[in-house]
């Protein structure tokens, strides 16, 4: 029986194998007409723009400020630290990183000290061990964006 069943297998795969092998009849026609609609290159454009700007290599960085928020061997407290940021003060960018044997939790990218030390004074209330301004390389916000329909 199994000889049976291998030998219409091999008879199926060699008529299949066989009619790929086969050339396809030569048409009359050697072109091809594509009707491509002419929006479909802006939408490609746009999105290549908007993919530059917003790749991790185009990021602009800069001097600036941060404010360093807690600096704990703790995990948990500096996820909640971080989470308490973005809780109270949502317009501003945490950023947690381990560096042993500590959690660093900073928060914004302030490009001046006066606009630091303003959120410090607001932060002091949820942080009472203390918030303090350090100079760091911030991300620079770009002050224009080409995909923007209003020009």
């Amino acid at each position: 029986m199994k000889r049976i069943i291998t030998f219409a297998l091999l008879v199926f795969s060699l008529d299949a194998i066989s009619q790929d092998i086969v050339p396809a009849p030569a048409t009359d026609s050697s072109s091809v007409a594509v009707h491509k609609d002419p929006r479909l290159s802006l939408l490609v454009n746009k999105q290549a723009q908007v993919n530059e700007l917003t790749s991790r290599d185009a990021r602009k960085m800069g001097k600036g400020f941060r404010l360093l928020i807690i600096r704990t061997n703790n995990r948990d407290e500096a996820i909640a630290a971080k989470t308490k940021v973005y809780t109270y003060f949502p317009e501003l960018k945490a950023y947690l990183w381990h560096q042993s044997p500590y959690y660093n939790v900073k928060a914004g990218n302030f490009r001046d000290r006066k606009e630091a030390e303003a959120y410090q004074k607001k932060m002091n209330v949820y942080f009472p061990k203390g918030v303090f301004v350090m100079n760091d390389v911030v991300e620079v916000k770009l002050d224009k964006q080409p995909w923007d329909e209003s020009e």
